[in-house]
């Protein structure tokens, strides 16, 4: 870890589809930390949901690590990890553009049948029922003004004072930051 970038534990966050992910582990790539993917640690093969319980004793043990890039906001995991946690990533893009961005990852991932998370893969029409809250669009159209109200109200809270918080508009914002951590290599 380079000692000029002195954050070990971070977390990614953002509505669905804006690159928690892709930024997370390129993170831990770049850093030197393990990735976590919290949709990974829910999902279970056949798109089972994983127990509450086994799920938040899975994020206990894992977040239980000296250094991490973490992908995901689930609520109900929320008080284990940022408590843990040294700084968070919001990512708060624009709405058509993590539109546009789920579109083609749900189509380019149910096009080449790439797994996800072991056994399980994008199933299309699932994802076009937009009023199920199996789809991801339903979730990330749902989600997305809550976002936009419910995080700057972590942000201001006392019991995170303690995180750095880095909060991107835009991808160039994000690429640049994300550019300026080699300096620290």
């Amino acid at each position: 870890m380079p000692a000029s970038f002195p954050y070990k534990r971070i977390v990614v966050i953002g509505v669905t589809g804006c690159g928690k992910s892709f930024l997370a582990e390129k993170l831990a790539q770049k850093l030197g930390l393990e990735f976590i993917e919290l949709d990974a640690l829910f999902w279970k093969p056949g798109w089972v949901e994983t127990d509450l319980a086994e799920f938040r004793l899975k994020v206990e043990i894992v977040t239980r690590a000296p250094a991490w890039a973490l992908a995901g906001n689930y609520n109900n995991a929320r008080d284990l990890v940022w408590p843990r946690a040294e700084a968070v990533v919001w990512l708060d893009y624009p709405f058509p553009l993590v539109f546009v961005r789920q579109w083609k990852r749900t189509l380019m991932r149910w096009w080449t049948q790439e797994p996800l998370w072991g056994t399980n893969y994008e199933r299309l029409l699932p994802q076009l029922k937009f009023w199920s809250n199996k789809s991801l669009f339903y979730w990330q159209v749902r989600s997305y003004r809550r976002h936009q109200w419910f995080y700057p109200k972590l942000i201001a809270s006392p019991e995170n004072s303690h995180l750095k918080f880095y909060h991107f508009k835009s991808p160039s914002e994000t690429e640049a930051w994300l550019g300026s951590l080699e300096n620290f290599q």
